[in-house]
């Protein structure tokens, strides 16, 4: 029996959760329709502007997203901090980007018209506020803020109606480093072992892509999480990894997988890999099979064993796998 959403996503597990949206059918999110000779690659820069923007709005940091033919892949951290440090009007202010609110929302953003709202109506903005700073921290409503907009553009453009997605999206918790540099990785490489590029910086709409493009340019990507190093260290809000380690684990495990080529890790470990106590060989089954390893949450036997009592779960199906991947 498939488990509740809210299951599902929780903060005591892990800030980190991997998303994946999957169209229904035969119906085709970007590429080229074979059959017809129709084109869909411009909806490519849909899906990936409109993540950019939900990323301005939302208390929810991208780390890692591509943006496949049929599916997408986001990898997301909860920044609730973030969210708890918003004042109303930031609050009401952001989900004005999204909906149209209130008319006692807009006259609170009005300095003249708040001076003339009673306390009761200033009561109930506090208590709608409320509402939307929860909904600004929660991943389904960023998913569904996501894929609903896709789902109404590219229904436009077919001249049709009807769904879209394969009902709501699939997700798992990442619960601990090498889970997450794992799962990011699986993502960024998704265009080449789907054939569709032959190194990271030719994915195109891909993190890994638009994190390089940034890196040459000298500048922080805009609209993703920033690398802040090992956390242990007191480095600031940000992915426990550094930069370029993580750019060159994904450019080896590229290099490693292209067709016609024997899948291996060069002899030459990135640091990032003996860091996160992982060998080659699991890296490489973790980098290309992260979505069949896993089901609902991927990370090393304690944290699936603390994951299992949180849940009262009887048994966990993906234990052995751990042991196996993670050590």
């Amino acid at each position: 029996m498939p488990k509740a959403r809210k299951a599902q996503i929780c903060l005591e597990d892990t800030p980190y959760y991997h998303c994946v949206s999957r169209c229904v059918r035969r119906a085709f999110l970007c590429g080229e329709d074979k059959q017809t000779g129709v084109s869909y690659e411009h909806r490519r820069q849909w899906v990936e502007d409109r993540i950019h923007f939900l990323s301005q709005i939302f208390a929810i940091d991208v780390c890692a997203y591509a943006v496949m033919s049929n599916h997408t892949h986001l990898v997301l951290h909860i920044h609730k901090d973030l969210s708890d440090s918003w004042d109303t009007e930031e609050v009401i202010r952001r989900w004005h980007r999204l909906s149209n609110g209130t008319l006692l929302s807009h006259q609170y953003l009005n300095p003249e018209q708040r001076k003339q709202i009673h306390e009761s109506q200033l009561f109930t903005i506090e208590e709608t506020a409320d509402i939307w700073r929860k909904r600004l921290t929660d991943i389904s409503w960023f998913m569904r803020y996501l894929n609903e907009y896709i789902a109404r553009e590219a229904n436009k453009e077919d001249k049709c109606s009807g769904r879209f997605w394969e009902g709501r999206f699939k997700s798992q918790a990442l619960l601990d480093e090498a889970a997450l540099a794992a799962c990011m990785a699986y993502v960024d490489l998704n265009p080449i072992r789907a054939g569709m590029a032959n190194t990271p910086e030719q994915s195109d709409h891909t993190s890994i892509q638009y994190r390089i493009n940034a890196a040459k340019a000298g500048k922080t990507p805009k609209y993703l999480t920033p690398f802040a190093g090992n956390i242990k260290e007191g480095m600031p809000h940000g992915l426990p990894f550094h930069l370029f380690d993580y750019m060159e684990l994904v450019d080896i495990t590229g290099r490693a997988i292209l067709p016609n080529k024997r899948g291996a890790i060069e002899e030459s470990t990135p640091v990032i890999m003996e860091r996160l106590n992982l060998k080659p060989e699991q890296w490489q089954e973790l980098a290309t099979q992260f979505e069949d390893c896993f089901h609902h949450a991927a990370g090393s036997e304690s944290y699936l064993e603390a994951y299992r009592h949180r849940h009262n779960l009887k048994r966990l199906r993906d234990k052995n796998t751990a042991i196996r991947l993670f050590g």
